[in-house]
């Protein structure tokens, strides 16, 4: 107990972690509007043509610095997660916002299926040596 008579509180120290929680910064959603399928490692690049996001009322926070972040360099969306300690679900329905706003596009990796087979590959580059 404390001096006061009263227990100390564990809840309010530097460990507790944000005082914002995730669902309040997608205001509930657990999806954005565009259901953009977003993998960890789908790229986010900032428009170049966008207005300075700091400037849109509209735009929380965390959403400005997803835009600033991918300014410098094109993010991932696993690395966005990192860099702003949010849940990769939350940083997924901001993404998908400003997708939708054009703030930002994704680019996603080819899938391991539709890459060209090795063999062919191969035999392509054997019949140009053979030329």
């Amino acid at each position: 107990m404390s001096e006061s008579g009263q227990q100390p509180s564990h809840w309010f120290d530097d460990d507790a972690g944000p005082v914002v929680r995730p669902y309040a910064m997608t205001r509930g959603r657990t999806s954005s509007a565009g259901q953009h399928r977003l993998d960890l490692i789908a790229v986010v690049v900032a428009e170049p043509a966008a207005d300075d996001p700091a400037r849109d009322q509209t735009l929380s926070p965390e959403h400005v610095d997803i835009v600033g972040l991918c300014r410098g360099a094109p993010q991932s969306v696993a690395e966005l997660a990192a860099e702003l300690d949010v849940p990769v679900g939350v940083v997924r329905v901001l993404i998908g916002d400003l997708v939708e706003d054009q703030l930002v596009h994704v680019t996603r990796p080819v899938p391991p299926a539709e890459l060209p087979d090795e063999s062919i590959l191969r035999e392509v580059i054997n019949g140009l040596r053979a030329l």
